[in-house]
């Protein structure tokens, strides 16, 4: 249960902070618009927050990763195959037509390219502040 709540917490706490900003910055939405948007979005982030770490922990024994860039490969490879399919699961639901979801998708690769081990170190640190088992990386 100690694992559920550190994985699923820690996903909505660095995920909350970066769409946020993005949202903001970038996108230049409003704060009422970001507000609402986090607000649907942290249901699903508790959802599949734990079971992503599950995921990623059983990629992480399953491929013993042991340079840097295999870890950071791995990190990505985990993120990239439980999170994509989830978004465009969203998107379908959402309504977007499949150009807009191609788009989205390819788009969103890269972002997780760059985000998916930063998250990974992320979610690593809080189940060590936590004093949740860490797998060795």
């Amino acid at each position: 249960m100690r694992a559920f709540v550190v994985d699923s917490l820690a996903t909505v706490v660095f995920f909350t902070v970066l769409a946020a900003s993005t949202e903001i910055f970038i996108a230049g939405m409003e704060l009422k618009e970001v507000l609402i948007t986090r607000l649907i979005m942290i249901p699903m982030m508790l959802l599949t927050g734990r079971p992503y770490g599950m995921w990623r922990d059983w990629l992480f024994q399953t491929l013993k990763p042991t340079k840097a860039w295999r870890v950071m490969v791995t990190d990505s490879v985990a993120f990239m195959s439980f999170q994509l399919p989830i978004y465009i699961l969203t998107l379908i639901i959402a309504g977007a037509s499949w150009d807009e979801i191609v788009t989205l998708i390819s788009t969103t690769a890269g972002i997780i390219l760059i985000i998916s081990r930063p998250f990974g170190l992320y979610l690593d640190y809080v189940r060590a502040w936590a004093g949740v088992v860490k797998v060795p990386k």
